[in-house]
């Protein structure tokens, strides 16, 4: 399974610049971004992959999208995948909305709020969260088909808990299964 980290964000361009979350909720790629995405499909497109799954952001929808249309893939949107809870960019966008954005995907299993709500509750989603999410999708994707090559658009924190990497923007990041 390959886990890739969307591509740049409007949020990353200013955080990598200022270290102060610009109050950004759920931000598009910027052109880097899409840059970004463009050769992680070309890089993918070596890998055979057969199925994508992307977080419901933008960001990581924007950049699935370009894979998918590189490769030729459908996408599956999956909120276990999300990014933990912590910035601004990290508020959702409402499912009826997505699929406005959206309308070749499938937003109609998702929650309303489906990502962790940190403003409204006023705390952030904690790294025992994040973590028991990666286990979560971790036991769900060992039973997926051998046969299948994954890749999976998500988050700098969803890799970081399940695999310890700090993706880059735009990284692909190998996850391993005990044999």
């Amino acid at each position: 399974m390959l886990l890739i980290r969307h591509g740049q964000s409007e949020f990353n361009a200013v955080y990598a610049r200022t270290r102060v979350d610009p109050g950004i909720p759920d931000p598009r790629l910027t052109e880097e971004g899409q840059r970004q995405a463009y050769a992680a499909a070309r890089t993918l497109a070596a890998h055979g992959v057969t199925r994508l799954i992307a977080s419901p952001y933008t960001r990581a929808l924007e950049t699935a999208t370009i894979i998918a249309g590189e490769l030729g893939l459908a996408i599956e949107v999956d909120a276990l995948v999300r990014e933990r809870a912590a910035f601004h960019c990290d508020i959702g966008a409402p499912p009826e909305t997505l699929a406005r954005r959206f309308p070749h995907l499938r937003f109609d299993h998702l929650d309303d709020p489906w990502w962790h709500d940190h403003v409204a509750l006023g705390v952030d989603e904690s790294e025992d969260q994040i973590r028991a999410r990666g286990v979560e999708f971790r036991t769900r994707a060992a039973r997926a088909p051998a046969r299948d090559t994954t890749c999976v658009v998500t988050h700098w924190g969803f890799i970081r808990a399940l695999t310890g990497i700090e993706a880059k923007n735009g990284e692909i990041v190998r996850l391993k299964f005990a044999d």
